[in-house]
């Protein structure tokens, strides 16, 4: 009961409470993460996948379905205005806001494309678009892939989603070190590695230890930009 509790206290403190409106034009750093001027905004009731992730085709095939993710929110707001709303930033500093571009929710948008899953961790406001996604196979649900949250801490126990079945082979590709070896896209070459005391640390090529860190091993991600990075709750190398 009493560590109930304190994984409840914990969990509150990693939100602050506010009361704000962020407009403007937004830059889209991953499928659930866009900056709009200062503002960092953590898209709220979805996850979408991390931009290193990996998922399976309709044909079984590796695919960056991540930067896809991102590439087709980018695409849908079309540089168009963005009004974000929302009362909590999470401990990265994020507001967690609800977003309309041109006046049409974005997560719904999201959600019902098959590009995020409904964040059921904390809300179930996108059930109703992600049963409707699953079916149709749209987006992601057109072959296999781990949920996002289930991505970041990936192991052989890890469910591996799909519209109808999961190809037999699927687990094989989607948790082997190969999936994670190598950058998922030219330009996304940034190193994540958490260290021993779970800090986040990220490197950019040539800096000093770039070339030492196995990304085969647990704890690592990869990053498109500086930005990506720091969104994820990383933090430079200071040597």
């Amino acid at each position: 009961m009493m560590r109930t509790l304190a994984i409840a206290v914990l969990a509150l403190a990693s939100f602050s409470a506010v009361a704000a409106e962020v407009a403007g034009l937004a830059k889209v750093i991953d499928g659930d993460t866009v900056q709009i001027g200062s503002h960092r905004v953590r898209l709220q009731g979805m996850d979408a996948p991390e931009t290193d992730q990996i998922c399976l085709d309709h044909k079984g095939e590796r695919w960056a379905c991540g930067l896809a993710a991102r590439e087709q929110l980018t695409k849908h707001a079309n540089n168009g205005p963005w009004i974000c709303r929302g009362t909590t930033k999470d401990r990265f500093g994020r507001l967690i806001a609800t977003c309309e571009v041109n006046g049409e929710n974005v997560q719904r948008w999201m959600v019902h494309n098959g590009w995020a899953l409904s964040f059921v961790r904390y809300s179930h406001i996108y059930d109703a678009e992600e049963a409707e996604a699953r079916p149709a196979k749209s987006g992601l649900w057109a072959g296999a892939f781990i949920a996002p949250w289930d991505w970041r801490n990936r192991n052989r126990n890890t469910v591996i989603l799909g519209a109808m079945t999961v190809p037999a082979e699927a687990r094989e590709k989607l948790l082997s070190a190969a999936s994670a070896a190598g950058a998922p896209a030219p330009g996304c070459d940034i190193k994540g590695n958490v260290n021993r005391s779970g800090v986040c640390i990220y490197h950019q090529p040539g800096s000093r230890w770039y070339a030492k860190i196995n990304m085969e091993l647990n704890g690592k991600r990869w990053f498109c930009s500086t930005q990506e990075a720091e969104a994820a709750g990383c933090r430079a190398t200071k040597r």
